[in-house]
């Protein structure tokens, strides 16, 4: 792309405007461009909150996506791509799912989350190559992360996506981007011109990271990953989740930590086995195939009722 054409791009998007609210922010005492700062990402929960329905309708795809034995793919670059990885890498230990379920994939590979990669965004054929490497298939969801919305490599990967009938959703930052108009479900929360101009790690980024928490966390809960609002499926992999472990059987079912610790250690530390036992009885095969009989709904295999708050 030439030159002259990027700069025209970019002087089209909302995140690469000058905020009219900081443009003395040079002139400002550190406790002056703290409160600009922070007044400014004040307005990120409100562009989120416009854009629910969207995320709601992702997240339905994504829970269809992971009872058919699906994925949820995150792809991007730079900042973007970066979020992606960090929802999708702490899956396993908090929900307890297997590595691979939830994939983030970033321009340039592992390396460009500590380094940047010169040019590794520019290049749509790598997004391509990417999905390739790990198998997409029509059963996976790929979420193109881009604050701009017009990132070659995410280009590429979902014109991909949509090649093999996978669902593909984007999240970007700038109102009918390009990415927005090709993937089945756009989600763009506009939060305007960041507090420096163009650094889109701010509130672009944080508003990327507001909404693949809602991926998830929303998608996990809807395929029983949670006990009232408690994570019951965490991995118990060191020593401070195996303390909240114990904290959870004991708010759950009102046991000793002592024989919380006992139940863990019949359930072989799954977390969500040893609450089913503690709270009916069943010993560790019964309660297992509850379990599975309830779809790995806890409460569901409890037979229990909601219980009041307080």
């Amino acid at each position: 792309m030439a030159k002259s054409t990027l700069i025209a791009e970019l002087g089209q998007l909302v995140s690469e405007a000058r905020n009219p609210d900081t443009m003395q922010i040079d002139l400002m005492s550190t406790p002056q461009i703290l409160a600009a700062m922070n007044a400014q990402d004040a307005l990120v929960a409100g562009a989120v909150e416009k854009v629910l329905p969207e995320i709601g309708m992702a997240v339905e795809r994504i829970v269809d996506a992971f009872k058919a034995g699906g994925r949820l793919i995150y792809m991007g670059a730079g900042t973007s791509g970066r979020l992606g990885v960090l929802d999708a890498s702490e899956c396993p230990p908090t929900f307890g799912v297997p590595e691979g379920m939830v994939v983030g994939l970033i321009a340039g590979g592992d390396h460009a989350l500590r380094h940047p990669i010169e040019g590794a965004e520019d290049d749509p054929s790598e997004g391509r190559s990417d999905l390739e490497k790990v198998g997409l298939t029509s059963k996976d969801v790929v979420v193109g992360i881009a604050v701009s919305g017009r990132t070659p490599y995410v280009i590429g990967g979902l014109d991909y996506a949509r090649s093999v009938g996978a669902t593909t959703a984007a999240l970007s930052c700038n109102p009918g981007s390009a990415i927005a108009r090709m993937a089945d479900i756009a989600i763009s929360p506009v939060v305007g011109p960041e507090a420096l101009t163009g650094s889109t790690r701010l509130k672009s980024g944080t508003a990327q990271k507001l909404v693949l928490n809602m991926l998830t966390t929303a998608s996990m809960i809807r395929i029983g990953k949670s006990y009232e609002n408690l994570m019951v499926d965490v991995s118990v992999s060191n020593e401070k989740l195996a303390a909240r472990a114990i904290r959870i059987l004991v708010e759950v079912t009102d046991c000793a930590p002592e024989e919380a610790e006992r139940y863990l250690e019949a359930s072989r530390n799954n977390v969500k086995l040893a609450i089913l036992m503690a709270l009916t009885g069943m010993d560790a095969d019964t309660a297992q195939s509850a379990l599975a009989n309830a779809d790995g709904f806890l409460r569901r295999a409890a037979g229990q009722q909601p219980r009041a708050a307080g």
